[in-house]
């Protein structure tokens, strides 16, 4: 085996383990949008409605599936919301995810 072939693999590795990095961050990071929405609206069952949100994600790609279920969901609880600050929220979550799966937590 070559040096280059030694680098394609190392790549690749290093590659596949980003991806799987930001699939953890971002499951962690609607795990916890939807703690804060259920707190928000005052939900007794956080955890199913978290578990919830994490499922919504697998509708479609990218994030738009997930800011619309919690988005509609709050207007629809009657909670004095923007989209944007949904979505700023979502930003500020996943930058909390990937800090805590970087410290191991």
């Amino acid at each position: 085996m070559t040096t280059f072939d030694d680098r394609e693999q190392g790549f690749e590795r290093k590659f596949a383990h980003d991806q799987e990095l930001e699939f953890k961050a971002t499951a962690r990071r609607n795990r916890l949008l939807g703690e804060w929405a259920a707190g928000l609206m005052g939900l007794e069952t956080v955890e199913d409605y978290a578990r919830a949100v994490v499922k919504s994600d697998f509708e479609q790609p990218g994030d738009e599936d997930v800011l619309r279920k919690v988005f509609g969901d709050l207007k629809g609880s009657g909670v004095a919301i923007s989209e944007g600050d949904v979505r700023m929220k979502m930003d500020e979550l996943l930058a909390q995810a990937r800090s805590q799966i970087v410290a191991g937590a």
